[in-house]
């Protein structure tokens, strides 16, 4: 029995040895292979610094360049509607014809009225000229009467004529001078009659004049050249001047405005940027986003900007020309407009991928060192543009960030550095790819708007 026992015991040492031989021999062979294990690989690119434009981007609607109501200027029925609704029209171009027959027979009145205030006027003016005329023979009787007058005084001075004769002679000479005055009141009635003529053909042809007008109103024209909407009215249909509604209503549309609505709020961080030198002035280049998500292929321009706010939006309107020759923008469409308002004078791009967050939601990337160890760095980011993010503060230029591969590694963990153009042949299998990212920033992209990336614990 004791034989039997000290043999187990013999038996289950010797088994614990051999056990522990074993996990010795596999924890050395997993040290070994952990020594053996490559560094990770890792794509860097290097920090640039340089002049970044602050993209922003606003809503819009597009607004036509020009808009005339088109309503009739005489009273009348409409004969013949002469475009096609919808189609491009040239400035003066016929649009309605009205019915000319009252117009007509006004033209014809008036011009008889001129000619009889023409001949009134040629008979003001002979009869002027018999006034002056009898005037002239007035004033030579006159003349006689005084000559005979004054004869007749030495005579009666001496006794020659009768006191009664020289007093026929004065008489004479008072009729004389009643007949002057008479016939100068004669030629000056004349010449109010001639004055009164040409007033009269003055206004027969100021009266020819509006009724031709008005003949000429019957043709209703394009104030501008433009589209036209849809015919308000048909053949048959009365009209008047002066009528509320428009026969039809022109639009020009190239160019065409984008009214663009920007925060005050927006609009008061820029203009403290560029005052304390935190950035600079852009330029006033548009650039748009049509609805299907295509970039419009022509650059407009800033045209103003509105110098109240809006009470009840809290927004300033800026208003943008584009070119619209080929008609493809249209009064009312919904556009995203992409403005470079500022540019920051020493900031880097970064992709975005490069970025992760900590917990708190603070921004910060890997940089690899000289020692070709991973370091964390924290950053300050500042919008995006062309699909990166806007780096302000945090890193230095010539530094190496890491832009894939670098998800599950640690600070001060040693990796291989491998350039960013080599990234899809070398990145590690299941390296995160690049995020895609907008060319502009987003509608709420500021100063402080970042994109959501991953979180680094």
């Amino acid at each position: 029995m004791k034989h039997f026992t000290l043999a187990l015991v013999t038996t289950a040492l010797l088994s614990g040895a051999v056990l522990v031989g074993c996990d010795r021999n596999e924890d050395g062979a997993e040290d070994g292979a952990a020594q053996q294990m490559p560094p990770a690989v890792v794509n860097v690119e290097t920090v640039q610094f340089g002049e970044i434009p602050q993209v922003q981007t606003f809503s819009g609607r597009t607004a036509a360049y020009e808009v005339a109501d088109v309503r009739p200027q005489i009273n009348g029925v409409i004969e013949e509607v002469l475009f096609r609704e919808g189609s491009m029209v040239k400035e003066n171009q016929p649009l309605y014809r009205i019915n000319t027959d009252n117009y007509t027979s006004s033209v014809a009145s008036g011009q008889a009225a001129v000619q009889q205030a023409e001949a009134n006027y040629q008979t003001a003016i002979a009869n002027n000229a018999n006034a002056k005329a009898e005037l002239v023979s007035r004033q030579a009787s006159l003349a006689q009467a005084r000559d005979d007058l004054q004869r007749l005084q030495g005579l009666v001075d001496i006794d020659a004529i009768s006191q009664q004769q020289y007093e026929q002679a004065k008489t004479q000479v008072r009729t004389a001078e009643a007949a002057v005055e008479s016939a100068r009141a004669a030629v000056g009635q004349t010449q109010a009659g001639i004055e009164s003529a040409r007033a009269d053909i003055q206004a027969a042809k100021a009266n020819l004049n509006a009724n031709t007008l008005d003949l000429s109103r019957t043709i209703v024209r394009a104030p501008i050249s433009g589209r036209t909407d849809r015919s308000n009215v048909t053949a048959g249909q009365l009209v008047s001047a002066g009528q509320t509604e428009p026969l039809v209503t022109v639009s020009r549309l190239d160019p065409i405005y984008v009214d663009i609505s920007q925060s005050s709020s927006d609009m008061l961080k820029l203009r403290q940027q560029l005052a304390q030198g935190r950035a600079q002035a852009g330029s006033n280049t548009v650039e748009l986003v049509l609805e299907d998500g295509s970039v419009y292929p022509v650059r407009g321009q800033i045209a103003l900007s509105e110098s109240t706010v809006d009470e009840s939006t809290g927004s300033v309107t800026l208003r943008a020309v584009f070119p619209n020759p080929n008609g493809v923008l249209l009064p009312g469409m919904y556009v995203t407009a992409r403005l470079i308002q500022s540019v920051i004078p020493n900031a880097a791009l970064i992709p975005q991928s490069a970025v992760t967050r900590t917990p708190k939601g603070e921004p910060q990337v890997y940089i690899v060192d000289q020692d070709s160890k991973l370091q964390v760095r924290p950053i300050t980011i500042n919008g995006t543009y062309e699909g990166k993010w806007v780096v302000t503060d945090g890193l230095e230029s010539g530094d190496r960030v890491v832009v894939i591969g670098g998800a599950g590694l640690r600070p001060e963990q040693e990796v291989t550095v491998q350039p960013l153009d080599n990234a899809g042949a070398s990145a590690a299998p299941n390296a995160p790819s690049a995020q895609t990212a907008p060319s502009a920033a987003s509608d709420n992209d500021t100063a402080t708007t970042e994109p959501t990336s991953a979180t680094t614990n």
